[in-house]
């Protein structure tokens, strides 16, 4: 029991360094060699787990090839738009003015009902609304809507920007400093320390501390359990 909970502890620390090395891409949609490599990686993983009797050193170095020959591909397809093309294909045109290019929509082995699902993810209801609908290399639609249609940004409602100041950021999350923020705002424990005495608070009872540039300051108590 003791080796098999090892061996768990161990693939799965070995296979969270693994996705990290191969990147951010791999924890969002993916392409299709990244899938082939996660799905590959997940049966490896699964039978260093379950079989103990086999090598751990067997299921591990092919986890480790897997990731860098797709470090080395995605390398490879950063250089070269011809291996970017063979290996992700290209985005495809499905909606133009509103009408469907149902070719397309074939090659792509896109029901309508997948189609409709996407644009309703993009807020669009109406297929009128749409001036071109993509469908991109990693599956999913981008939208363009019609400009009758599109959402008005600010330039176009001739609305001034406000005075320019950062958002507010944690420099206390549940009891605890972050030091990368405070940096960022130039402020010190004692200063939050002192802001939490205001509020009637310690450092440990403090939820969330936020703080902007201003130096105004919004802090959220804990609950009691």
């Amino acid at each position: 029991m003791a080796i098999l909970l090892f061996r768990t502890l161990l693939v799965y620390v070995l296979i969270i360094g693994a996705m990290r090395l191969m990147g951010k891409k791999q924890l969002g949609e993916l392409q299709p060699s990244e899938l082939v490599s996660t799905i590959l990686i997940s049966n490896l993983a699964s039978i260093s787990i379950e079989s103990p009797e086999l090598p751990l050193i067997g299921s591990v170095v092919p986890v480790f090839i897997i990731v860098a020959t797709e470090i080395l591909l995605s390398a490879l397809c950063v250089r070269s738009r011809r291996a970017a093309k063979l290996v992700s294909g290209s985005p495809r045109v499905i909606i133009r003015n509103g009408v469907i290019d149902q070719a397309t929509l074939f090659d792509l082995r896109f029901t309508v009902d997948d189609l409709l699902e996407a644009l309703r993810g993009k807020d669009v209801f109406e297929l009128s609304d749409v001036a071109f609908a993509i469908v991109e290399t990693n599956g999913s639609v981008s939208v363009l809507k019609k400009f009758p249609r599109d959402t008005p940004c600010n330039e176009d409602l001739h609305i001034e920007p406000p005075t320019a100041k950062q958002p507010s950021l944690p420099l206390l999350v549940d009891g605890e400093l972050n030091p990368v923020n405070m940096r960022l705002y130039s402020v010190d424990a004692d200063w939050i320390d002192a802001q939490c005495r205001n509020a009637g608070l310690a450092r440990k009872d403090v939820l969330l501390f936020l703080c902007n540039d201003a130096k105004e300051t919004s802090i959220v108590k804990k609950e009691s359990r």
